[in-house]
């Protein structure tokens, strides 16, 4: 008996061991218990200790937390034919354990539909407005008005007014796609386009616009940069003939004032003595007008050699 005892005893440890009656669970976790594959019973939702039914039945763990989607970067039109990059994100959690189960089993599933679903909301919701409903929220006015319209197509200026804007249209891609995910157990948190941006070919086209806007800018700088170099140096000018203006007039008027005074000296010698004075210029003129190989003729009544005839030889 003892012996039969020991050996039950033993047996029903194995089967504890090996059944594996228990299953924990953590704050980041959810479980389902399937029964030969089928679901049993509710979701399990609650952290701790729990008890199954050895060998029979099996617990399916799904994440409580939020989970993260991340779209593919494809090419989508624009209603405007502007074909550009769109890259999205989304936040989701599992909202309902055993619908999940019953709908997509795993979250690797769970991803494929959200890729289809997403995808297909984002494609509609970009196709169905104009590239700057995609890329701006509100009309307000940027720093630089000549940034407002750099970098869109000339085919995207007609439509300027923003009538949706990308955060109504990421609430309107997330309101529409919400409930396609509530029959897979899925609740949707949030959408957000994280990337956007032109195809290579139009692209190397906003490029070309932004590099002739950025010389036309440039080359009105030089302009009236040229203008105004123009000026300063008209300014200059006129300050320089002004300048030479007023010195030329006051040498002017120092020469005038130095002529006076010169011919009051002069004329205040000549009233002291006459003939000398008379004497002195005649002598200035001979050494002036004769040279060493000048020749004069001059009759010798003439005034010019008066002092030249009244000199004696000496003896």
């Amino acid at each position: 008996m003892k012996n039969t005892a020991g050996i039950l005893t033993l047996m029903a440890a194995v089967f504890l061991l090996l059944g594996q009656p228990f299953y924990t669970l953590d704050e980041t976790e959810q479980a389902i218990i399937t029964q030969f594959g089928r679901p049993v019973g509710d979701a399990v939702t609650e952290a701790g200790l729990h008890v199954k039914v050895p060998f029979i039945q099996t617990v399916n763990y799904f994440p409580k937390n939020l989970l993260a989607w991340d779209s593919d970067p494809g090419q989508v039109p624009t209603q405007d034919k502007t074909f550009i990059w769109v890259d999205a994100f989304a936040r989701w959690y599992i909202k309902d354990p055993l619908t999940f189960y019953k709908t997509v089993n795993n979250v690797q599933a769970a991803q494929k539909k959200l890729d289809d679903i997403l995808d297909a909301t984002i494609y509609n919701f970009v196709t169905s407005n104009h590239l700057i409903e995609v890329v701006r929220s509100s009309n307000r006015l940027l720093r630089t008005e000549n940034i407002s319209t750099a970098g869109l197509p000339d085919k995207v200026d007609d439509h300027g007014n923003i009538k949706l804007g990308r955060e109504a249209m990421t609430r309107g891609i997330l309101e529409q796609a919400a409930p396609k995910l509530e029959k897979f157990g899925i609740e949707l948190v949030d959408i957000r386009i994280k990337r956007i941006n032109y195809v290579e070919e139009v692209l190397k086209k906003v490029y070309e616009r932004m590099i002739a806007e950025r010389k036309q800018i440039s080359e009105k700088f030089r302009s009236e940069g040229k203008g105004e170099s123009k000026k300063i140096q008209g300014d200059q000018e006129k300050e320089l003939r002004r300048i030479q203006s007023e010195a030329y007039r006051t040498v002017e008027e120092i020469k005038g004032k130095a002529d006076a005074e010169a011919t009051r000296i002069y004329a205040e010698a000549f009233n002291r003595d006459p003939e000398f004075y008379s004497f002195v210029m005649s002598l200035d003129i001979y050494k002036r007008a004769l040279g060493e190989d000048t020749r004069i003729i001059l009759s010798t009544n003439s005034d010019f050699f008066k002092y030249l005839k009244e000199l004696k030889q000496a003896p």
